[in-house]
């Protein structure tokens, strides 16, 4: 048998708050969470590995539609690795976009600290920059 812990425990393994932990259950995040005769949740090992993969996959920009469908495939076992691998693919494809934006945002911030490194060393305002505007992520929206 696997090693089983309360949330408390669960808590302390993914570094998560256990209002948050109750949060990502009542949202479908984790599933297959028993209880005991007490009526406290029992958590097992996959719980931790799944919710801390969630953590990331959050921290990426993935909706909470998108992990409670992920949630539900991997409650369905093998037969779903298809789709929960379509998925993840789409998603990634998604955060290359992201990371592709980041670096063109991260030149321009150095470009920025090179020109105003110019500009103290000199002690003149260089001439202007002019930056190219940056490109949207796929499905962002700007403010």
């Amino acid at each position: 048998m696997s090693e089983s812990f309360f949330i408390g425990e669960f808590a302390r393994l993914t570094g998560r708050g256990v209002h948050a932990i109750r949060w990502y259950e009542a949202q479908g995040l984790i599933p297959g969470v028993v209880r005991d005769r007490g009526g406290r949740r029992v958590y097992v090992r996959d719980h931790v590995d799944h919710l801390i993969f969630l953590e990331q996959l959050r921290r990426t920009g993935m909706t909470v539609a998108q992990m409670r469908r992920f949630s539900a495939l991997a409650l369905q076992g093998w037969r779903t690795l298809p789709d929960r691998q379509a998925l993840l693919r789409e998603h990634r494809k998604q955060v290359e976009a992201e990371i592709a934006l980041l670096k063109a945002a991260l030149k321009l911030i150095d470009t920025k600290v090179a020109y105003y490194a110019d500009w103290q060393a000199r002690k003149k305002r260089p001439p202007p920059l002019h930056a190219p505007l940056p490109a949207r992520a796929p499905g962002r929206s700007r403010p």
